[in-house]
């Protein structure tokens, strides 16, 4: 029994020799500092303090230990996978959640954002607008980010007292809206800080994405079915 036990703590002694080999090799100069010798020491007696632990475990329960063992390995080796392709992943949940949600975008590796054209024809574009999430539709023909009465209810402004000093024309026929600022609005990784906007006085399906924005853009661009923003 001595014996195994000794193999035990001579075969640790000796991977533990391997790694500092191998890390040296990696990072030359790496110990040459008084520091990272006191972190080495540490580091290696926490590792001797936990693998005693662990020879004691391994040899009253072997099979349990190599078990769970084995899950700590697969565990550990998940983390690395995923730590190495964090790029990839990223760039897979921006894209899986562009085409679930059309309205929160794809990113683009150029920091461009991409928007799908909705069922109903129109891109919607979801904004955060002063901590506020808010669904706009984009229409290039609106000078101005145009608010509807309940939108603006949520962003805190009073519609009985604003001043409808602009005149608009709708769908419907002339119409007056409010002139505001916002402090600002983002939309994923875009941010721009004091945005024009107006309050529409009349009740609207939602909001609308105007110039105010559009224009104060690197760039955006209507490709068929695709909306891309340029940050």
């Amino acid at each position: 029994m001595k014996s195994n036990r000794w193999l035990w703590y001579i075969g640790g002694l000796a991977l533990i020799g391997v790694l500092l080999l191998l890390l040296t090799q990696r990072f030359p100069g790496s110990l040459q500092d008084d520091d990272s010798l006191r972190r080495l020491v540490t580091m290696l007696a926490w590792l001797a303090l936990i693998g005693s632990g662990a020879i004691v475990y391994i040899r009253a329960r072997p099979k349990r230990a190599f078990g769970q063992m084995g899950i700590w390995a697969a565990l550990l080796v998940l983390l690395v996978l995923g730590y190495s392709l964090r790029g990839d992943v990223a760039a897979l949940w921006s894209r899986l959640g562009g085409e679930l949600v059309p309205a929160q975008g794809q990113a683009a590796p150029d920091g461009s954002l991409v928007f799908r054209k909705s069922n109903d024809g129109h891109f919607h574009i979801e904004a955060d607008v002063e901590g506020t999430t808010l669904r706009f539709v984009l229409d290039t023909g609106a000078s101005s980010i145009v608010l509807s009465p309940a939108d603006a209810i949520r962003l805190g402004f009073d519609p009985a007292k604003l001043d409808y000093t602009v005149t608009t024309m709708t769908a419907n026929g002339a119409g007056r809206a409010a002139p505001v600022e916002l402090r600002y609005v983002a939309v994923g990784a875009i941010r721009l800080e004091k945005v024009r906007a107006m309050v529409n006085e009349a009740a609207m399906d939602g909001s609308l994405l105007g110039m105010s924005f559009l224009t104060r853009l690197g760039g955006f661009a209507v490709e068929g079915d695709r909306l891309v923003l340029k940050p």
